[in-house]
């Protein structure tokens, strides 16, 4: 079992989330991370979706989503030919003046940014991938991590191949399903 991620174009309308995560469900998979915003077009939004499974259950979900109407494509991104990124804030404690300068030692390490400051704590952001977000956790944890938020995983295919390649045709799988 590993991480996949599969990058999802779908009409930009009420439901189609609901009907992505049933379909999820309905075959008793989980999803990892979920990432949802519209596109450069308005009438379609991009998902990003991570989920742990092997190659086979990665197929199904994929041939299964795009059966679904209002997904116009479906497609497996390959980590090493994808560009993947994580938003992350972290409000962090920082009592004293010297877990302050450590916290912002740590931070510029990671070429992260300090967004707000109080007396008690920092908060900080960090776009990165896997790992980097994972690095900074591990050092944040030892001063207390107050509140944490991540947007969940975003990701691209690297070079000049696009989501658009791969586009099904209106019609392919829509066989029966504007009859009643």
């Amino acid at each position: 079992m590993k991480q996949h991620t599969l990058s999802v174009l779908v009409e930009n309308n009420a439901g189609v989330l609901s009907q992505v995560s049933r379909l999820f469900s309905r075959k008793g998979y989980n999803i990892e991370s979920l990432a949802v915003g519209v596109t450069d077009d308005p009438s379609v939004s991009r998902m990003t979706i991570l989920m742990v499974g092997d190659d086979l259950m990665v197929r199904q979900v994929a041939s299964q989503l795009s059966k679904l109407r209002p997904v116009i494509s479906v497609q497996r991104l390959d980590p090493g030919k994808s560009v993947r990124r994580e938003l992350l804030l972290i409000k962090v404690k920082a009592e004293t003046r010297e877990k302050r300068d450590e916290i912002i030692q740590i931070v510029n390490i990671f070429r992260a940014n300090i967004i707000d400051v109080s007396r008690s704590a920092l908060t900080v952001e960090l776009t990165g991938d896997a790992e980097k977000t994972g690095a900074i956790l591990a050092l944040l944890k030892e001063f207390g991590i107050l509140e944490l938020a991540r947007t969940g995983m975003v990701a691209l295919e690297r070079g000049p191949i696009t989501i658009y390649d791969d586009n099904k045709e209106k019609g392919e799988f829509n066989y029966g399903k504007d009859v009643l």
